[in-house]
């Protein structure tokens, strides 16, 4: 974090001199001290997302690609003649054990077209949909697979983690 700050305050200055470099030095050092007892600042932490970047952008590619079929389910809907939308208010339950995860399966469902997250408590969600059909599979969807996949990796990680430190 200190190496962060310090290219940062480098960058700022517009030139790198004795001066700039000590001063930085002298106001950086506190500034990444502060990160790492008061912030919960860990390299460790850091390096453990860094490797998770690949996911990430497996996870981004694959909800473009679900908001890009829903938006064409939804124009079908709206444009055709025939077919009546009948929204629905649903809830299922999730196994999602962190509450990162769940908000980033809510914030994906309502990112997707036809869909919004209501309510979210504990592993309870409230899902309003344009239509049954948008509706169906959205507790067996795809971000779930995805985003349960990555917290069981993540806990092995961790459990590789504490079983090295012991």
């Amino acid at each position: 974090m200190f190496a962060w700050f310090l290219v940062i305050w480098i960058i700022l200055n517009g030139r790198l001199t004795w001066e700039v470099f000590a001063i930085g030095v002298v106001l950086c050092v506190p500034l990444g001290l502060f990160c790492v007892f008061f912030l919960g600042y860990s390299l460790r932490r850091e390096l453990r997302i860094i490797k998770h970047i690949p996911w990430c952008i497996h996870y981004i590619v694959v909800l473009l690609s679900e908001i890009v079929k829903a938006n064409f389910a939804v124009m079908r809907l709206i444009l055709s003649n025939r077919l009546e939308p009948e929204p629905v208010l649903f809830t299922f339950r999730t196994k999602l054990k962190s509450e990162a995860a769940k908000v980033l399966l809510a914030n994906s469902i309502t990112l997707t077209p036809g869909t919004i997250t209501v309510k979210q408590t504990g592993d309870r969600f409230v899902v309003h949909a344009l239509d049954r059909e948008i509706a169906e599979g959205t507790e067996n969807s795809v971000f779930t697979e995805m985003i349960l996949a990555a917290e069981n990796d993540t806990d092995a990680d961790a459990a590789d983690g504490k079983e090295a430190r012991a």
